[in-house]
């Protein structure tokens, strides 16, 4: 039920918004998070941000660059991307947490979405 959507080609260096929609009843007490997977790597861990829309933690590669939010009166989170680099290049998934606090770790993440792909050229 999650609803990913955003992605597309930008150029290096370009800017991208991604969109997260997640139903009420789903994610309105839990805290949300996004991934990625390029081709050929396993999926990890791009930032996650509270129930509240607080505490925002980033991956190093990432932090700087990217901002997590979330909008409760629209049932959205979203992932702004500047300064978007080739290795950047993934398939971004936006996942709902088991509990009100983020983590980084994959396991934590109860509800996954389908994915926007997100290539960004040299």
């Amino acid at each position: 039920q999650l609803q990913a959507s955003g992605g597309g080609l930008v150029q290096a260096g370009g800017s991208l918004g991604l969109s997260c929609a997640c139903p009420r009843r789903t994610c309105s007490n839990n805290a949300l998070g996004w991934f990625r997977q390029a081709p050929g790597k396993e999926r990890e861990f791009v930032a996650t941000i509270d129930w509240r829309g607080g505490s925002p933690n980033y991956a190093s590669s990432v932090k700087g660059r990217f901002t997590i939010s979330r909008d409760n009166a629209k049932n959205t989170a979203y992932l702004q991307m500047n300064s978007l680099e080739p290795e950047d290049t993934a398939v971004y998934y936006c996942a709902v947490s088991r509990s009100s606090a983020g983590t980084s770790r994959f396991e934590d993440y109860r509800y996954w979405g389908q994915g926007t792909l997100v290539t960004v050229s040299s």
